[in-house]
């Protein structure tokens, strides 16, 4: 924004000069050596129309430009990201943040009333250390079991990818591959979370992607204790290699005595007995869904006894958190057990008749491939119909008489055996 030296010197000094933004992990990126351009009163803020210093920077490869879209007086007076207006603590809308902490929004909407407003909490922002909050948040409580179960513990990078190529969805995009943009079916125009507005975002009204989230709170799982009394531990899962025995016990001793905690390493899982039923019932209920250590978030469940961990399988129908589940439909049903076996009764692998004769049953496999069949007369027959007018069958080799000799041309059963007597009688 251009300014004159002719400039009014009272509307000047309320111009914000910074040096550096206020800005969330996601929004930063991950590229540590980051190149950022810092424009003097580039534009004026969103929300209070103030004149602010601008930051432009690019948070990694393939991905968009951003820039800070709001002054840090309303960044601060919200504890917000100056570019995506999320909470600074937790990573969520402030409509879901002060739902959790049961904060009632007073930044007024008119220009006069908001100047005012605005003025006070720069003053109280200057008398303050700049470690908490100021206004109506810095006299909420610290945490909510909601906030805790929605929050966000990593970064969220998929979020800075650059928009979609106009160009290519109407197929006139001819970059290829060198195109900044995403080359990306769109998203239904119709779904709430396509339509944001960012002043919608900071008041905290009519937020669709804060909807979503207090819709997700509100259908979580919940951790039931299990019906033997006598298990008192519980399953800690997800710890990775910065948690430690030391993390889990400063953090659960709070809820009683711990009697053992065992950290299986190859597992990245860990086991908290407690001393008595009533502090494990309290640690499950104040840390399952909400539980974040050094910056992850961890599993809670009650573990299983000896005698229902010696089982081998889960019950059917029964998850391992003990819920039911209901089954799903169109897949089959449990097959039928195979029939009892009868000892005396011979075996027939192949399904054929009993009552047929074992002569009828002679069957040889067919010969590999690449291998010729055996001529007639030296090979068994693949299979034989034994009618009542069919001539006998020769008897194999194995079971004739010593010194008889048989030879192909002596069958009877070849083909033109009979031809071939008759032209010899006829001659």
């Amino acid at each position: 924004m251009a300014t004159s030296l002719g400039s009014n010197t009272y509307n000047r000094q309320n111009w914000e000069d910074a040096d550096f933004p206020i800005l969330c992990q996601t929004c930063l990126g991950e590229n540590p050596y980051i190149r950022m351009t810092k424009e003097k009163y580039g534009k004026e803020c969103k929300i209070c129309a103030r004149p602010f210093t601008v930051f432009r920077w690019c948070p990694g490869t393939r991905m968009r430009f951003k820039k800070t879209e709001v002054c840090q007086t309303c960044s601060k007076m919200k504890n917000v990201c100056q570019t995506c207006l999320l909470d600074l603590e937790y990573g969520l809308p402030i409509q879901v943040r002060d739902t959790g902490l049961s904060v009632k929004d007073e930044v007024p909407k008119s220009d006069v009333n908001k100047e005012y407003y605005t003025q006070n909490m720069e003053r109280e922002i200057a008398n303050s250390d700049g470690t908490r909050p100021v206004g109506q948040l810095g006299k909420a409580p610290s945490s909510s079991d909601m906030l805790l179960k929605l929050a966000r513990t990593t970064p969220y990078y998929k979020r800075n990818r650059p928009h979609i190529c106009s160009f290519w969805v109407k197929g006139e995009c001819k970059r290829g591959e060198e195109c900044p943009y995403r080359h990306e079916k769109p998203t239904d125009p119709d779904d709430p979370l396509a339509d944001q507005n960012i002043k919608d975002r900071y008041y905290g009204i009519n937020d669709p992607v804060a909807d979503k989230l207090l819709k997700r709170a509100s259908t979580m799982p919940r951790l039931d204790p299990p019906d033997d009394k006598s298990i008192s531990t519980l399953y800690i899962g997800g710890l990775g290699d910065t948690v430690t025995d030391g993390d889990l016990k400063s953090h659960f001793y709070q809820f009683g005595e711990i009697r053992t905690i065992t950290i299986v390493q190859r597992q990245q899982c860990a086991f908290i007995q407690f001393a008595t039923r009533q502090s494990a019932e309290m640690a499950a209920e104040k840390s399952f869904n909400k539980l974040i250590i050094n910056g992850r978030r961890l599993t809670v469940k009650w573990g299983r006894s000896q005698a229902a961990r010696g089982k081998e399988g889960i019950k059917e129908g029964v998850s391992e958190m003990g819920t039911r589940l209901d089954p799903v439909p169109g897949l089959p049903g449990a097959l039928p057990p195979p029939p009892a076996l009868d000892e005396e009764a011979p075996a027939n692998y192949f399904n054929l008749d009993p009552s047929s004769s074992p002569a009828v049953m002679n069957i040889a496999l067919p010969p590999p491939p690449g291998i010729n069949p055996p001529p007639p007369g030296f090979g068994p027959p693949m299979f034989h119909h034994m009618g009542p007018m069919a001539p006998p069958m020769p008897p194999p080799m194995s079971m004739r008489p010593p010194g008889q000799i048989h030879y192909p041309s002596q069958d009877p059963q070849r083909m033109g055996a009979h031809a071939a007597h008759g032209s010899r009688h006829v001659q």
